[in-house]
């Protein structure tokens, strides 16, 4: 018996970043030093307060039971504090939102609960591997909306809605986006919240990437427009805002339908997560913010650095605005091989591990994924490695930007703080 004779493995197919990271394994194993950007796993610590409060809450041995599948009152309390002052948004933490095992879960456990098979979902593309999958594995039929440079959302989806049979349920949005680092803002979700409305479809926002930002400007939460509270449910997670992503937890808000559904096949399918970790996670959200500050500082001096470097080596690549990814189009000398030849390639005559663009859709083919998740040194010595590859290939250097020094110990100059830099007061 294989696992082919399963129905929802079917479904699947082979996972694209499986080749690269076999070949990682064997270039280490072999005693090569491989600096790997393909994974978005932050590699700066959890904040001491946060594991502090892990380890008093670990210490109580009532907290070692079973948990709250909706997750325990105080942290619910917090995430609906955190909306309100980084978003000004106002939630009944009894009825609109909800803990998650990380953002991943939250999804697939939604797709689970509102999917009947042949339902059909509108996802954008390239996208992160669970917004179509989730819906896959429950039985949906998935359309893709093209998104970046050159096409309309907007567009898109209205044609998706016109040529679908049945009306589609759902569509979700990811904005800082992970792979593209694309970022929106109101105006942008306000004709797709209206035109939803009109049509009775759901939308499904991932928010994972609100805290990481280098403009001015903080991303904002489509719960801002108070129509999308009726058709509306946010995802976000711990894992990057505050560099817990092994922690596992997340949270859902707004649409009190959607809530209660996940709620719902949340209470048969787990015990919600270790209560000591729920403790540290209210704790993160109501404590000081200045920790949050200092990674994105960290994350924006480790862009400029990579963008810079590539830029010396001959690759031109868009410095994202947002996320702790930038998104780089193939170079055109490479662009006949795909992304997933590029990546080995690279792999193999550079030492750099990437993600190639074709893990994400189709339509991320002709890119590859780079995560900050390298020191500034190994940044610069990635580039290095390009750059004498690149050299060997016959691509010249671009000229570089002359960027003011970051200090990765402090904010960027202008940013606003996730929510206020001062300790709030316990819900």
């Amino acid at each position: 018996m294989t696992d082919s004779e399963f129905h929802r493995i079917k479904r699947l197919p082979p996972y694209v970043f499986a080749e690269v990271n076999a070949m990682k394994a064997r270039a280490r194993a072999a005693g090569e030093d491989i600096i790997d950007f393909g994974m978005g796993n932050p590699d700066l610590p959890t904040p001491p307060h946060i594991v502090e409060k892990l380890i008093e809450a670990v210490r109580d041995p009532k907290t070692h039971r079973y948990s709250n599948s909706r997750g325990i009152p105080g942290l619910r309390r917090a995430i609906c504090s955190y909306y309100k002052t980084r978003f000004n948004v106002t939630l009944d933490p009894e009825s609109e939102a909800i803990v998650t095992i990380g953002s991943k879960e939250g999804l697939a456990n939604l797709a689970q609960a509102i999917t009947s098979p042949g339902d059909i979902m509108l996802v954008p593309n390239p996208s992160y591997p669970i917004h179509p999958f989730g819906f896959i594995l429950a039985g949906a039929a998935i359309r893709h909306l093209p998104i970046g440079q050159g096409f309309s959302f907007m567009e898109s989806l209205e044609r998706a809605v016109k040529h679908s049979v049945p009306k589609p349920l759902a569509v979700v949005l990811n904005y800082p986006s992970n792979p593209t680092a694309e970022v929106v803002d109101l105006d942008f979700y306000r004709p797709i919240v209206e035109f939803c409305r009109k049509h009775g479809i759901y939308i499904l926002s991932d928010l994972a990437y609100s805290e990481i930002y280098f403009d001015d400007v903080p991303p904002p939460s489509i719960l801002e427009i108070p129509e999308a509270r009726e058709i509306a449910v946010e995802f976000t997670s711990m894992s990057k805002t505050y560099s817990m992503p092994g922690w596992r937890i997340g949270f859902a808000t707004g649409n009190k339908k959607l809530i209660t559904a996940l709620a719902r096949i949340k209470s048969y399918l787990d015990y919600g997560a270790f209560t000591p970790i729920q403790v540290a996670a209210a704790a993160a959200l109501n404590g000081p913010q200045d920790c949050v500050a200092e990674a994105r500082a960290i994350y924006k001096a480790r862009r400029d650095v990579l963008i810079d470097g590539l830029a010396s080596a001959g690759w031109q690549v868009p410095s994202p605005p947002a996320s702790m990814f930038a998104w780089a189009p193939i170079p055109e000398q490479f662009a006949h091989l795909g992304s997933l030849e590029f990546s080995k390639l690279l792999l193999q005559e550079a030492k750099v591990a990437v993600a190639p663009g074709i893990g994400f859709g189709e339509y991320g083919d002709g890119h590859v994924r780079l995560a900050l998740v390298e020191n500034q040194h190994r940044i610069r010595q990635a580039c290095r490695n390009i750059k004498q590859f690149f050299q060997e290939a016959g691509i010249a250097p671009l000229p570089t930007v002359r960027r003011a020094p970051t200090a990765a110990a402090s904010a960027p100059a202008g940013a606003a703080p996730v929510a206020g830099s001062k300790q709030r007061a316990a819900s």
